[in-house]
């Protein structure tokens, strides 16, 4: 087998293994054992992250932050790649911030001039556009790492009232909409899914007394909302302007209905107790709805409207 064919195997093989022996590699090589030290050495100075452990049960291991093996991208794979990451600028938080940097750094230095040439030419003709917030988010990596692993967490969350509580959560999922981080979560206080803005989450940390819950069939795909509580119909038809305006928002979607001419309904339960945050959507859409129902919400947005036009008098 050639040499670079050999590192190559090696180098897979030992991400597989994680931990092995020397001798384990010479025999599945072929080869003698100073033969697979040299190679070994070869590949740390690659930067494959290996250390030796001494002793009768000793031998080689690799640590945790795993280098990958060679991957071979055409070159429009490898622009896609980097304009894939290279959107992900405009949050203020990532939960692998420093990662995704250093890998754009990588993925741009190690490409050839002219593929670089290219795609710092199409730096100034093409952009995946997110409003930039002002909130940091700094609890990502640990609500994702808790989604993941399915752990509880303990969190200091602020309301949209600027009101601060402590609860248990199980996060599921974390998602990016109109530049902000959401997490949808279990909430043991509430007894139920919520949706929690991941800025307004000032701290977060494993609470290893409480007992996860099996969520594992939820999935970031799988829609899945929480109760609402005092639920109040919500009714209003939409023009085709109207729909493709709530069709931007996340939160509408269980409850839209789109018409086939593009025209459509929104019907469903909400909670009362955002009357007034429906009252400031619905001025907002215009002429594009026309309200059906709750009476009350009705009666909210006329007096929001009598204040305004007062305002502007």
């Amino acid at each position: 087998m050639p040499k670079s064919k050999r590192l190559m195997e090696l180098m897979m093989t030992v991400n597989r293994k994680r931990r092995f022996k020397v001798q384990e590699l010479a025999d599945e090589f072929g080869v003698s054992k100073r033969t697979i030290l040299r190679d070994l050495q070869e590949l740390s100075e690659l930067g494959v992250p290996l250390y030796s452990e001494v002793g009768p049960h000793g031998g080689y291991q690799v640590v945790r932050e795993r280098v990958l093996p060679p991957i071979a991208f055409t070159e429009e794979e490898a622009v896609a790649m980097f304009f894939a990451v290279h959107a992900l600028r405009h949050y203020s938080s990532l939960p692998f911030e420093a990662e995704s940097a250093s890998a754009l750094s990588k993925f741009y230095l190690h490409m050839p001039g002219d593929v670089r040439d290219r795609i710092d030419g199409m730096k100034h003709r093409v952009d995946f556009v997110t409003p930039t917030r002002r909130g940091d988010a700094p609890c990502l990596s640990v609500l994702l790492d808790a989604a993941v692993k399915q752990r509880v967490l303990l969190i200091e969350y602020e309301s949209k009232d600027e009101e601060e509580s402590r609860r248990r959560i199980q996060p599921v999922c974390l998602y990016a909409h109109n530049g902000f981080w959401y997490c949808n979560a279990y909430c043991f206080l509430r007894e139920g899914f919520r949706v929690f803005r991941c800025d307004r989450i000032r701290r977060a940390e494993p609470d290893a007394d409480a007992k996860p819950l099996d969520l594992g069939d939820v999935r970031l795909s799988r829609r899945f909302a929480a109760e609402p509580r005092e639920p109040v119909r919500l009714r209003a038809e939409l023009s085709r302007a109207g729909v493709q305006r709530c069709e931007g928002e996340l939160w509408l979607a269980p409850l839209l209905r789109v018409r086939e001419d593009g025209s459509g309904l929104i019907d469903g339960g909400v909670p009362r107790g955002e009357l007034p945050f429906f009252a400031e959507f619905f001025i907002g859409l215009g002429s594009e709805a026309r309200l059906i129902e709750p009476a009350e919400l009705k009666t909210e947005i006329r007096r929001r409207l009598a204040e305004m036009l007062e305002r502007y008098a």
